[in-house]
């Protein structure tokens, strides 16, 4: 039953489960509803041999009775939502003493392989991709006697080496891509005669190709690729062995280290239909109308290598029909003539160029129809011949036209736009109402442009838009109504505009949002407090703006649980620092650094779409006393800027210090009081540090030294005195760090400090042992000042009283040995 558009759920009571005598079952690529599977299916139908539930929509666990099954020869379960336990993964495949199919690829396993697997002598099939497998993987599996089939492709955790082949292995497709497979590719491979496909990209084998692969005579997919995962090794690859391999259809070598010019060889390969040889460093000219040769091609990468293509004014039609071209960063100066007979293509990417001056008529005469993708950033375009209102391609879903000289007013884009990406060039004029109907809109870039006027209503009304960014433009009017009850929406970045009144209380609906950039407008609101429900935000940028009042926390009571970067700088906003938000950012509390290297948004897609889509943030920070720009936000940012602002108090020591992850920390330019927490020294990832412009008091802790990575640090314009912290980073800090405490001492400041002169009057002191303050000179009053006197020394008493034990214990056993701090605690 199979395809057969069955629909809704499979329980024990189904009739299915009377069929004792079954044999086969094929219920694959249907739709159950998210169902379980039921235990029946283990107690009832033992004498299955065959049962497939493939593509189905079945959720939960796999139940244990299906480990009963010991009759079967065939398991297909992959493609579901799947569990599967530790315990259970071995339980079902001991049994299955006689199977020759296991196909349980995106089962939720998260556990070992299993090896007594190495004893399956039946097996011809093992499918096991995206299960979460970790550990090493049995090395006697790659051994057995009938294994055509091995794929585990997807297991990032999963750790294994090739064996040495010998002639008799019957593999014909080995796919371990995207896992942590490593060491030599043995010579051996040369031995696998069968073997159709082989597929080892993004992997860790070095550090050379063996030229024996030119004797697997059958092989018809062979992919190498190493992506952009700087983690992993490149393979060193050599053309001494591809003109051998005559039925190959696919080779994907991007992302490796070839460095020679493209053999001669590489056009024999007359059944050849994909050639990705992306992002190398090839080199030499290349005479395109060479790919004429290729009769069968449909898909050619050659984008950022060191090419110089040679592309003749006159080439006809005898290029061959391609659905995808990728010529990215190919010194072309103008568009490929060849274009004008390319009535197949879908995706064109011709990005990081030297093409000047409008778009001609004849791209899109031939493409009008079928291109779907069309990547244009980073070159010189001005325009479109014609300069068309609407785009010409009737099916465009993702256009890319970002880092250009377009100019006039938006082209408005089909009804199947996903992605509109027009950032950074000259456009200008109002947003068109038109963009109200695109339904179907992921990301809507258009940034670092001259556009005008009030943002449409509507923007904010699609329920599939994940990522809006108009950063920098001269849009004026209210931020519009966001996040309808069903929405996408990942990224708002609206900086750098003229945008004014509060921030739409609709936004609460933003369920999914997770960077919220709102710097360098006129909005006027208090503390979007109620921002903290959001169960995935991560940056709050407000800075430049006209907020104001005392943070307080929300009625909810949540306290932004994923939050990483806070930026409020110059606000108006007063008070306390809110550290009953500090202490529950637990986000900011530790260094997760088995995370993805940059804040990456994956837009939601549907299954029309061909390819997905990763959008990174972009992020511009004040920090090191400096402006830093990420083109791609690091996903280990910690950052808390809080300058500028009228906050006042003192800052929360038993909070700030379990920020443990913290890598920014500006408080400057407000008025807090009271002394640097020494719990400071916990923030070890901290790298810059400001304080500066406020009236802080008493020492620099110490311990601060201990901060290795502190590469910035500011205390400038306070009330510190004392001497300098030494040793360590403090030894790099010149003297603007520390100007404007008259009471401060020692290096790099040409004040030296003398231990004959005592502290500013003061009734606390910071202890440096403990991080607790102990009374001093209490009794010391202001000369003038009596009013106060009697009142201080009855406070005086009465906190010894309290404290006798600990002052005494304190003073004798630490106090006294340190000379003036002893004599003045004697004289205490």
């Amino acid at each position: 039953l199979s395809s057969s558009c069955l629909y809704g759920s499979i329980n024990s009571r189904n009739t299915l489960f009377h069929l004792v005598h079954l044999q086969r079952l094929d219920l694959s690529d249907n739709h159950f509803n998210f169902s379980q599977i039921p235990s029946r299916f283990g107690h009832d139908l033992s004498s299955l041999t065959y049962l497939n539930l493939s593509n189905s929509f079945f959720s939960g666990q796999i139940p244990s009775e299906i480990s009963k099954l010991s009759k079967l020869s065939t398991l297909d379960l992959s493609a579901n939502y799947l569990k599967l336990t530790k315990a259970n993964m071995r339980r079902l495949v001991q049994n299955l003493t006689t199977i020759k199919q296991l196909h349980l690829s995106w089962v939720e396993m998260y556990s070992t392989v299993p090896d007594i697997l190495v004893n399956a002598s039946s097996l011809t099939s093992l499918q096991l991709r995206g299960c979460g497998l970790n550990g090493e993987f049995p090395i006697g599996i790659f051994h057995l006697p009938n294994l055509e089939v091995l794929d585990v492709y997807g297991n990032s955790n999963l750790t294994g080496y090739f064996p040495n082949f010998n002639r008799s292995n019957a593999l014909k497709d080995l796919n371990v891509a995207h896992t942590n497979f490593s060491g030599q590719l043995p010579t051996s491979l040369g031995n696998l005669h069968s073997l159709n496909v082989f597929v080892i990209m993004s992997c860790n084998f070095h550090p050379n190709v063996p030229s024996s692969i030119g004797n697997l005579s059958q092989l018809s997919h062979l992919s190498m690729s190493s992506f952009h995962d700087f983690s992993k090794g490149k393979l060193s690859v050599s053309f001494s062995w591809v003109g051998k391999l005559t039925k190959l259809t696919t080779l994907y070598l991007t992302g490796n280290n070839l460095s020679e010019a493209i053999p001669r060889s590489l056009f024999q390969l007359k059944n050849l239909e994909f050639l990705d040889l992306s992002s190398n460093s090839l080199s030499g000219q290349v005479e395109f109308d060479q790919f004429s040769q290729l009769k069968k091609l449909k898909d050619l990468r050659l984008s950022y290598n060191k090419l110089s293509l040679q592309i003749i004014t006159n080439l006809s039609a005898t290029i061959p029909q391609l659905e995808l071209l990728r010529l990215s960063s190919c010194n072309l100066t103008e568009f490929p003539e060849f274009l004008k007979y390319q009535s197949k293509l879908q995706e064109l990417h011709l990005s990081n160029n030297n093409i000047q001056g409008r778009i001609p008529k004849w791209v899109w005469n031939a493409t009008r129809e079928t291109l779907l993708t069309l990547g244009l950033y980073s070159n010189f375009l001005t325009g479109f011949d014609q300069n068309p209102i609407n785009l010409p391609w009737q099916n465009l879903y993702s256009l890319d036209l970002r880092t250009n000289m377009l100019q006039g007013s938006l082209p408005i884009p089909p009804q199947s736009i996903r992605n509109y990406m027009v950032g950074s060039n000259n456009y200008s004029g109002e947003i068109s109402p038109s963009f109200c109907n695109l339904n179907n809109l992921l990301i809507l870039d258009l940034s670092n442009n001259s556009l005008s006027g009030m943002l449409p209503q509507c923007l904010g009304n699609s329920s599939a838009l994940g990522i809006l960014k108009l950063t920098n433009n001269s849009f004026h009017g209210g931020i519009p109504q966001m996040c309808p009850d069903d929405n996408s929406l990942k990224m708002v970045d609206l900086s750098y505009n003229q945008l004014q009144g509060k921030i739409p209380r609709s936004m609460a609906n933003c369920t999914q949002l997770e960077f919220l950039n709102l710097e360098n407008n006129q909005i006027s609101d208090i503390f979007p407090s109620w921002f903290g429900a959001l169960p995935a935000l991560r940056a709050l940028i407000l800075r430049s703006n006209r907020f104001h009042g005392m943070i307080r926390k929300s009625a909810t009571n949540q306290d932004f649980p994923k939050l990483c970067i806070i930026d409020l700088y110059n606000n108006g906003f007063s008070g306390m620092l809110p550290s009953n938000y500090l202490e529950n950012w637990n986000s900011m509390k530790f260094v997760d650094e088995n995370q993805r290297p940059y804040f990456e948004v994956f837009p939601k897609l549907d299954s029309s779409v061909k390819y997905g889509y990763i959008y990174e943030y972009s992020i511009t920070i004040f920090a090191k006393g400096v402006e830093l720009k990420y083109m791609k936000t690091p996903y280990l940012l910690r950052l808390i800027d809080f300058s500028s602002n009228r906050f006042e108090g003192e800052i929360p020591a038993g909070v700030i210090g379990n920020l443990r992850g913290l890598i920014l920390l500006n408080l400057s330019n407000n008025a807090l009081t009271g002394l640097i927490p020494s719990s400071l020294w916990n923030l070890t990832a901290l790298e810059s540090l400001d304080l500066s412009q406020n009236q802080l008091s008493g020492r620099i802790p110490g311990n601060l030294a201990q901060l290795n990575f502190l590469e910035y640090f500011n205390v400038s314009y306070n009330h510190l005195w004392g001497p300098i912290p030494l040793g360590q980073q403090f030894g790099t800090f010149l003297e603007d760090s520390y100007q404007g405490n008259s009471g401060l001492c020692g290096k790099p400041l040409s004040k030296k400090c003398d231990s004959s002169i005592s502290p500013p009057p003061s009734i606390f002191e910071e202890d440096e042992d403990s991080g607790f303050q102990i009374a001093l000179d209490w009794y010391v009053v202001l000369p003038g000042v009596v009013s106060g006197l009697i009142v201080g020394v009855v406070a005086g008493n009465f906190w010894i009283s309290k404290n006798h034990e600990w002052f005494l214990e304190k003073f004798s056993r630490k106090r006294q040995p340190r000379g003036t701090r002893g004599r003045r605690g004697h004289r205490n």
